[in-house]
């Protein structure tokens, strides 16, 4: 039996690709996964929930200008990988997994410390300080975007979640449009802007949802807890907080208006599904660079977040959603850029960097 540390989290970005691997290394039998997290990152619940072992470590966000927490930064950073160390001897782990986030970088140091493997996988275009630092210390550096900038790295794709990667979404389409209460003939736009919404997004789809209507389209929005947002309660529009049911959101979807977070991207994709994708504006640009290759292969549409408004959607959006030819031409073209057994891919890149150990 060969354990794993499995370390990332605090964003779904993070938490969903490392419980898909887990999943694969589980599938494949013996492997025993203990991940590690921070008590205040989406891990706490989901790793739990999943069935796996979670240890935590304080969190430790990188210092980004001087003050008396910057100076205490070395201090809690050695006592985290200290603690990962003895984690590391106590349970006698043979290889570390990272995804990045706060819980990441220490255990690659431990991992370099204790002289085991260490993996890691970034899932953005524009690599995380985790994973910069990662790529110091291991050759084994793997990618979920062809274009990330990370030397001798292995593109892989995105570990997806198994109800995603075996998905026959023409299969599934009529079940998922009854769950949402669409007729079984209809054509069904899905708008996310993430777990925590989208205003931009909100506040033009609302605006247009009528002309989008009026076009043949039922609309599933999943508008986030916003206290601004006001059901036009128009028949066809389907607005909600949260959808628990996103395999049946994607399933039913024959276009998509969405961040381009590196998952929903890679789901998309994975599904043939074209969309238009309005970057988050706020960070480092990472948004933009994930929609890159599978907007310049015509795949998807590109607009950034203060030009998306009703203008746009009526002068760009709506003559390709009303076109079958250029919605097929974007589907086949997202469909050969998506990767939809990204998990297995990474589980094998894992196992072959272990190799060596397990002879």
């Amino acid at each position: 039996m060969t354990t794993f540390l499995l370390a990332g989290g605090g964003t779904a970005g993070h938490v969903n690709p490392l419980l898909a691997t887990a999943d694969e290394l589980t599938r494949r039998g013996e492997a025993q996964i203990v991940v590690l997290g921070t008590r205040e990152g989406l891990e706490s619940r989901l790793v739990p929930e999943r069935g796996y072992e979670l240890v935590t470590i304080a969190k430790l966000p990188f210092p980004r200008r001087p003050s008396l927490g910057a100076l205490a930064f070395p201090f809690r950073f050695a006592a985290a990988v200290a603690q990962i160390v003895g984690l590391i001897r106590r349970r006698s782990i043979r290889a570390v997994v990272g995804f990045g986030g706060y819980a990441a970088a220490p255990a690659y140091v431990a991992a370099w410390l204790a002289r085991i493997p260490l993996i890691f996988h970034e899932a953005n275009a524009h690599p995380g300080i985790a994973n910069v630092i990662g790529a110091r210390l291991t050759r084994h550096r793997a990618t979920a975007f062809r274009n990330t900038p990370i030397s001798g790295a292995t593109f892989v794709g995105m570990p997806l979640r198994a109800e995603i990667a075996t998905m026959d979404a023409a299969a599934t389409r009529s079940e998922a449009k009854a769950h949402f209460g669409i007729p079984d003939s209809a054509r069904v736009l899905l708008v996310t802007g993430g777990s925590t919404g989208a205003a931009r997004i909100n506040q033009t789809i609302r605006e247009t949802a009528a002309e989008i209507v009026a076009a043949g389209w039922h609309i599933v929005h999943t508008v986030g807890e916003s206290r601004d947002f006001v059901d036009p309660q128009i028949p066809g529009y389907h607005p909600m907080v949260y959808c628990n049911r996103m395999d049946l959101a994607l399933a039913a979807a024959e276009f998509a208006v969405s961040r381009s977070g590196a998952a929903t991207m890679s789901e998309l994709a994975a599904l043939s599904i074209p969309a238009a994708f309005i970057p988050y504006p706020v960070g480092n640009g990472e948004q933009v660079k994930n929609a890159h290759d599978l907007v310049s292969t015509g795949g998807a549409m590109l607009c950034l977040d203060r030009d998306f408004t009703p203008e746009w959607v009526r002068a760009q959006l709506l003559p390709v959603m009303t076109s079958a030819n250029q919605r097929a031409d974007m589907s086949h073209k997202a469909g050969l850029a998506g990767v939809r057994d990204g998990a297995a891919r990474f589980v094998d890149f894992v196992l072959r960097a272990i190799e060596p150990q397990r002879a």
